[in-house]
């Protein structure tokens, strides 16, 4: 019966008169009007780019899905053509047209490409590719599989990640190979991999797709601008909701033969085309299916970097330390020469900011402070850590060098540095008996051998400015000296 009412009701539509006819035309262009005004309200609203913070609720949107199956294909087709074209040559990729089955592949080299895949997706996180790819190619020479970084150090893994910052990734990484080889069998499948110690949510499906063919979607920041743009989502990217949304619509984009491939498409096109502020879009092979695009042409109040929404980012608070370089001279002459010196580093926590790396001494204070109260602080460092009296000890300088500003992600801290030049007078073995202990790992090392370890940014900042300050002294040195042999 329903079947029939429906057929009737459609046939009714062809005996209309002119009239009905273009009442109902009126009808339906005014239930056209107020769904596009629902839509707008609800799924496409322009998004205020001076917005900062949470979202209020007038805010919130609902996110549609890729419902129609035409415009899926002809994206996963353009993004492919694309992507087979104009792909950018980097180390960890390797070219892989679509005539190529994941069983044609011998298995080693499938756990090999796996392997690079996870260290250079562990690598790009917060940082650039053109920075990446040196990192990589020196890793990759150094522990050219997972059965070789298993049997690394930390310390060796520090040296090696040093100047790439976020420092905890490369602790996970060589953990994770661990437990890889440990458990005797490459994870092949996002569940599995999300047990590996590191990988989370987006590393996860950049392995299982690129590596082993799995049909899973990635997300990162290229990705959901991208998506945020066909889709013309205003709707606050970071919202737990709306970051299930665009996992959601990656997922519907995901072509079943060539996952890896398609991923990797989405994520190349918001690096090289659908960038944040200048967006290529006369070259955009789905520009056609951009929804962005198409407002930004209809309505001049609307542009495509509108999309997705911009959330400032909170600013890093600030934090202020003293730093102590302390040169121990070797000589009992008392004079600085690098050959005869060395430089006390110590060890950071194994947990928290930097963990298990080295750095110079340094006390982390409350406000800027004076040099005065700094010093003070220091001293009290230098005794309870490492037994080191300043007022027992020969003192041979003891200069400010300068402060320096080091920018992590949520902190922004300055950096008072000092130069303490000292002779222990025969008080070394004390040093070397606490050398290790239990409460704080130091050590001392030579100036020379200092050159070649892998410092994070900050302590290369602050080690440069010592040898800035050092060569600025003796310069000045010489010129009086030979202004006094002049007289």
């Amino acid at each position: 019966m329903a079947g029939k009412s429906k057929k009737n009701k459609s046939l009714n539509f062809s005996k209309i008169s002119d009239t009905d006819s273009s009442t109902s035309s009126e009808e339906e262009e005014k239930k056209k009007k107020r769904k596009r005004r629902v839509v707008m309200k609800r799924g496409n609203e322009r998004p205020n780019p001076h917005q900062t913070g949470k979202p209020t609720k007038s805010t919130v949107v609902d996110i549609e899905d890729f419902s129609d199956e035409l415009t899926v294909s002809k994206i996963r087709a353009s993004l492919l053509d694309w992507y087979d074209e104009n792909q950018r040559v980097l180390p960890w990729r390797k070219k892989r047209g679509s005539s190529i089955e994941p069983d044609e592949e011998d298995e080693r080299q499938t756990f090999k490409r796996a392997y690079a895949v996870w260290v250079s997706e562990i690598m790009l996180q917060q940082t650039k590719v053109a920075t990446v790819i040196d990192y990589y190619n020196r890793w990759m020479d150094k522990w050219p599989s997972l059965q070789h970084l298993a049997q690394a150090t930390q310390e060796e893994v520090n040296e090696m990640w040093a100047g790439l910052g976020y420092y905890r990734r490369a602790r996970f990484l060589l953990e994770g190979a661990k437990m890889v080889i440990g458990g005797g069998e490459f994870p092949r499948t996002v569940p599995q991999l999300l047990k590996v110690r590191g990988i989370g949510d987006y590393t996860a499906g950049a392995i299982a797709s690129i590596a082993f063919n799995e049909s899973v979607p990635v997300v990162d920041g290229n990705v959901v601008r991208v998506i945020a743009r066909l889709k013309a989502i205003s709707a606050n990217p970071k919202e737990s909701e709306t970051i299930k949304s665009f996992w959601k619509l990656a997922g519907q984009l995901v072509d079943p033969c060539r996952p890896g491939d398609l991923n990797q498409a989405l994520m190349e096109l918001g690096a090289t085309i659908c960038t944040p502020t200048s967006p290529s879009c006369s070259s955009c092979p789905i520009s056609e299916q951009c929804h962005a695009f198409s407002l930004s042409k209809n309505s001049q109040s609307v542009q495509v970097i509108d999309y997705p929404l911009k959330v400032i980012k909170p600013k890093p608070r600030r934090e202020f330390s003293a730093v102590c370089v302390v040169e121990i001279l070797d000589d009992q002459k008392g004079t600085c020469s690098n050959m005869s010196s060395r430089l006390l580093l110590v060890k950071r926590p194994e947990e928290g900011l930097l963990a298990g790396l080295w750095e110079f001494p340094s006390v982390l204070f409350d406000g800027e402070g004076d040099s005065g109260t700094r010093r003070k602080v220091m001293d009290q460092y230098l005794k309870k850590s490492f037994d080191l009296d300043t007022r027992n000890c020969s003192v041979i300088s003891r200069e400010e060098v300068g402060d320096c500003i080091h920018i992590f992600s949520h902190i922004r801290l300055r950096m008072y540095v000092e130069l303490l030049v000292i002779n222990l007078n025969g008080e070394e073995k004390i040093l070397s008996e606490k050398e290790g202990n239990d409460t704080i790992a130091w050590k001392c090392i030579s100036s020379n051998a200092i050159e070649g370890m892998g410092l994070t940014s900050g302590v290369r900042k602050v080690y440069n400015m010592i040898q800035q300050h050092k060569q600025k002294t003796s310069l000045i040195y010489s010129r009086k000296k030979k202004n006094t042999q002049t007289k």
